[in-house]
């Protein structure tokens, strides 16, 4: 073989040589490429899913949150209508005329019987029969008939009653609608027999009068 030929194919050998490494090359540029975006497309899914796991927890805490904030009524509201007297009674309390419907705003004041002795004035302390009743249900929370008359100091009775009671005249006998500002207010009686911003209906009669 000629020295000529034989360069030649030392070059051409060498020219394949360099083709397969720069093919080799780039298949592995290839490989770290797609590695490359692999990972990058790993992470952006990762912090996706973390992102709306956060927010599915926090919703979940905003609602559990909402849940408990979300405010109860332990307010017992204002009746809206007054309603008959209803049974039980006392022994031998009479009935008491309640007005039904709606509730009085204002002190109601109705002689159902106008007596004939001395006048009630305020500060006294008359003695008297008398019956109270809740408007939004009718039935009796106090009344004297079982026990008889009682004296009634007016300067420590409720708004409505010291307002309500003077002026009247022993023997007679009076209807009072009374709300709830000149009633128990929006605390009511302990007890439970007068709830919370109650209307109250009573029947009074004057029996004898001490004067102050």
């Amino acid at each position: 073989m000629s020295s000529a030929n034989r360069e030649r194919r030392q070059r051409n050998q060498a020219a394949r040589t360099a083709a397969q490494e720069e093919a080799l090359g780039r298949v592995r540029r290839q490989r770290i490429t797609f590695a490359i975006v692999g990972l990058a497309l790993a992470l952006v899914v990762g912090i996706a899913l973390v992102a709306r796991a956060t927010s599915g927890n926090g919703s979940s805490a905003a609602n559990t949150t909402s849940t408990t904030l979300a405010p109860t009524s332990t307010t017992v509201p204002a009746p809206t209508r007054c309603v008959a007297m209803q049974k039980p009674v006392p022994p031998n309390t009479p009935v008491v005329p309640v007005v039904v419907g709606k509730p009085p705003t204002k002190l109601v004041t109705r002689d159902l019987q106008v007596g004939t002795g001395a006048v009630v004035k305020t500060g006294d302390t008359p003695m008297v029969n008398y019956v109270g009743v809740a408007c939004s249900t009718g039935q009796v929370f106090s009344s004297s008939y079982g026990s008889g008359a009682q004296k009634f100091a007016l300067k420590g009775a409720i708004p409505g009653l010291r307002q309500g009671i003077p002026g009247m005249r022993v023997g007679g006998e009076r209807l009072l609608g009374i709300p709830p500002a000149l009633a128990y207010g929006s605390q009511g009686l302990l007890d439970g027999s007068v709830g919370p911003d109650e209307t109250l209906w009573f029947l009074v009669q004057v029996q004898k009068v001490e004067p102050k």
